[in-house]
């Protein structure tokens, strides 16, 4: 079954190379996935990871995927599920040692001290990349970086860390980096963003944006009109921050704009 963010992808027609190479991703649509949960030593703690497979027994590009501060959920593991389905090696990476901080105090005791320290993000982040890679389904040289919150930060850390990578994307996690260590990114970084994130206001908004264009960054920021933060995770069943919301047709606009990134930037085959 398509899971809901992927089901629904434009539909084929004529356009851009990025059009047609997002047409043959969805016709790699419902293949058979295979997934298995992968522990691995960072931060401090053992990470439980989730990797998904595509069908067959060729490398194929992959991406990281990174989790909201409240941790690895059923939700990231079922976007590196639908990224299997497209033909892509995904691992989904965790945060805390296989807990989810449903507890919003809890969350922010933990993510806001790991937010102000750039080398603890980037440990996290190349321990998981570290994981992808020796996956031997995994094309080293063909990897992107997608994450939300937190787990945004850390893709946007691996590319101020100078790793290479094919594309960044980062949802509601427009942090800004020491002075200089941006302009070690070199591949396109695309960012959304809700209009109406307290969490990341219009001027972490511009503060973000002065950083990529100063250091030379091909980005893009898209801003989705009435949307507040984490707009792209469905609801939960705890309390969550004040400013925290989820907007269907955003999440599935914002779902798009990562798959037409994945697809100009880390087609199946070069």
């Amino acid at each position: 079954m398509i899971p809901e963010y992927v089901r629904d992808l434009p539909s084929a027609g004529g356009g851009t190379p990025a059009d047609r190479a997002r047409r043959s991703l969805q016709s790699r649509l419902m293949t058979t996935v295979t997934t298995r949960t992968i522990e691995y030593a960072a931060d401090g703690l053992t990470m439980t990871g989730h990797l998904a497979l595509p069908a067959g027994v060729d490398r194929r590009p992959a991406v990281l995927v990174g989790p909201e501060g409240v941790g690895l959920s059923d939700v990231e593991r079922r976007r590196a599920d639908a990224l299997a389905e497209l033909g892509y090696v995904a691992l989904a990476f965790d945060l805390h040692g296989g807990r989810y901080l449903g507890d919003p105090e809890e969350m922010l005791a933990r993510c806001m001290p790991l937010l102000a320290d750039p080398d603890r993000m980037r440990g996290i982040g190349h321990a998981a990349l570290d994981v992808l890679r020796a996956e031997p389904r995994t094309d080293p040289d063909r990897i992107a970086a997608v994450g939300y919150g937190t787990g945004g930060a850390i893709a946007l850390e691996l590319g101020r860390d100078g790793v290479d990578l094919r594309a960044i994307a980062t949802v509601n996690g427009l942090t800004t980096g020491r002075p200089g260590e941006t302009a070690r990114i070199h591949c396109p970084v695309w960012a959304g963003v809700g209009s109406e994130d307290p969490i990341m206001p219009p001027a972490q908004r511009d503060a973000f944006t002065a950083e990529m264009q100063a250091a030379g960054v091909d980005w893009r920021l898209v801003v989705y009109g009435g949307a507040f933060h984490a707009f792209h995770h469905p609801p939960v069943d705890h309390i969550v921050l004040p400013g925290v919301g989820f907007h269907p047709q955003h999440a599935q606009r914002a779902w798009r704009d990562v798959v037409d990134l994945l697809a100009e930037c880390l087609p199946m085959a070069e």
